[in-house]
C-alpha cells in the first residue's frame, strides 16, 4: 500500500527572510518536499513520519513574525498529480535535460525521460539538480554505482548514460523501485537493478561510486555503511540537506576516512563529494 502524504501550507509574514529560515527548521522532520509559494511555503511529508511539533515549532510566539498554517491529506494518487502538473522540462548545463515521456524531445546528448508518478527526483528540487551536474562534472564514471534513496531513478540512469555498467537503485518505497524500474526502461538501461529497501541491503556489497539523495538524519546514520561498501579511491556524493549541516556531514564522514572533495549549493541546499581514503 502506498504512503499518503500530509501537505502543510504556510503563509509568513514578512515573507523575507523567514521563509527560508522556518524551512531550515523543519529540516529535521523529514520533509520530503518543500515548494515555495507568493505567500510562503509548502512542505510535504510522508503520512508516516507526520509529526504536529511542526506547527508547534512554526507558530510559537515571537515578535519577529507571524505565520498562519493549514493541513491537507493527499491520498497518492493525488501525490501523483501534483508532481505531473508541476513538471516541465529542465536543463542541467549545455549536456544534459530532464523531461516526461508527454514533452517533446530536447536535443542534448544526455536526455533523461522521466515519468515521476509518486516518485522523488525530477531534476526539479536543488538537491536533484546538484547531484545531475556533479556527475556530469565527473571526468569518468566507474563500472559499480549504488543510487540510495532512488526515488525516480533519475541519478542511476545518468550515470549508466555516463558509463556505469553495474548498478543499483535502492528505495524503502516499494512504488519508487516500480518507477526506477519503469524510468530505466524508457531510457533503455539496462545496467540498472532496482530493490526496495534501507541500508540493510548494502550487506557484503562493494560499489565503486555511491549517491545518496535523502536528508540529513538518514545519511548521517548510514554514512559509517557507505563508508564499509567503498573501496580506496570510491567517491560518495551527498545530498538532501541544507548548507548550515555541512560541517556536520563533513565530520561524520571525516570519522569514517570519507575525505572532503567539494560542494554545489543552490538556495540553501547542498551537494558535497567525499572520497575514500586508504584504509
Amino acid at each position: 500500500m502506498s504512503t499518503p502524504y500530509v501537505k502543510m501550507c504556510v503563509s509568513v509574514r514578512p515573507k523575507d527572510p523567514w521563509t527560508e529560515i522556518l524551512m531550515a527548521q523543519l529540516a529535521d522532520f523529514s520533509v520530503e518536499s518543500f515548494v515555495e509559494t507568493d505567500t510562503g511555503f509548502e512542505a510535504y511529508f510522508p503520512e508516516n513520519v507526520w509529526d504536529n511539533e511542526c506547527i508547534t515549532l512554526l507558530q510559537k510566539e515571537n515578535d519577529q513574525y507571524s505565520c498562519s498554517v493549514e493541513i491537507e491529506q493527499l491520498a497518492p494518487e493525488n501525490w501523483n498529480a501534483v508532481w505531473e502538473s508541476d513538471f516541465d522540462p529542465i536543463r542541467i548545463g549545455e549536456r544534459c535535460a530532464v523531461r516526461a515521456d508527454f514533452h517533446a524531445p530536447i536535443d542534448v546528448p544526455y536526455e533523461l525521460v522521466i515519468t515521476p508518478k509518486m516518485s522523488f527526483g525530477t531534476g526539479h528540487h536543488q538537491t536533484t539538480h546538484m547531484m545531475l551536474a556533479l556527475l556530469l562534472e565527473e571526468n569518468k564514471i566507474p563500472p559499480r554505482v549504488l543510487d540510495m534513496g532512488c526515488g525516480t531513478g533519475v541519478l542511476a540512469i545518468l550515470a549508466e548514460k555516463l558509463g556505469a555498467t553495474n548498478l543499483e537503485a535502492i528505495d524503502i518505497e516499494l512504488w519508487c523501485q516500480e518507477n526506477t524500474q519503469e524510468n530505466a526502461l524508457k531510457n533503455q538501461c539496462s545496467g540498472i537493478t532496482a530493490l526496495q529497501g534501507d541500508v540493510a541491503l548494502l550487506a557484503g556489497k562493494q560499489y565503486d561510486m555511491i549517491l545518496a539523495n535523502i536528508n540529513k538524519n538518514v545519511l548521517l546514520k548510514d554514512i559509517a555503511t557507505y563508508a564499509h561498501c567503498l573501496p580506496s579511491g570510491g567517491t560518495l556524493f551527498l545530498s538532501g540537506f541544507y548548507d548550515t549541516d555541512l560541517e556536520e556531514i563533513k565530520q561524520c564522514c571525516s570519522v569514517n576516512k570519507l575525505r572532503y572533495i567539494g560542494h554545489k549549493e543552490k538556495e540553501k541546499w547542498t551537494a558535497a563529494k567525499f572520497q575514500k581514503d586508504e584504509v
